[in-house]
């Protein structure tokens, strides 16, 4: 799939709140792709099936990264989108330090959204280094 299918808006990062920040992903390519990605031969993919990464990448014009969800399993790409990383500071900041949470709202073509609530996200350098400190790690995993 292309990253130009998907629109990330983040939501719940301005002002503090007992909610959770959600990372709105909404899908507008070929119908269906996105729900086949989503799919196992034993059902849908749950919050638990799933991992979520930054990697910043370079850019000419500043700093930008690549947003990516996996089957936990399999390991295979759900979906990468390009987003600012500035989006995904807020996102962690947001979430908090002691238990960590964020949503992910993800949208398909047909407007069918699922949302997954999420601990874990991992933030890398562009060498692949991970960067604990602007990652969300709950207290208790081990990397």
């Amino acid at each position: 799939m292309r990253r130009d299918y998907f629109e990330v808006e983040c939501s719940g990062v301005d002002e503090p709140s007992d909610d959770r920040p959600v990372i709105a992903i909404t899908y507008d390519g070929p119908d269906g792709m996105l729900t086949d990605r989503l799919t196992t031969d034993e059902g849908s993919l749950d919050a638990s099936e799933l991992d979520v990464a930054y990697r910043l990448t370079g850019g000419d014009s500043g700093p930008t990264g690549v947003l990516s969800i996996t089957d936990r399993l399999t390991g295979d790409f759900v979906l990468e989108t390009n987003v600012e990383p500035a989006v995904i500071e807020a996102l962690v900041d947001a979430a908090g330090d002691d238990e960590p949470s964020y949503r992910i709202r993800l949208t398909d073509s047909d407007s069918t959204s699922t949302i997954y609530d999420k601990e874990i996200l991992l933030v890398y350098d562009e060498g692949g280094d991970l960067r604990r400190s602007e990652s969300l790690i709950p207290g208790g995993v081990e990397i």
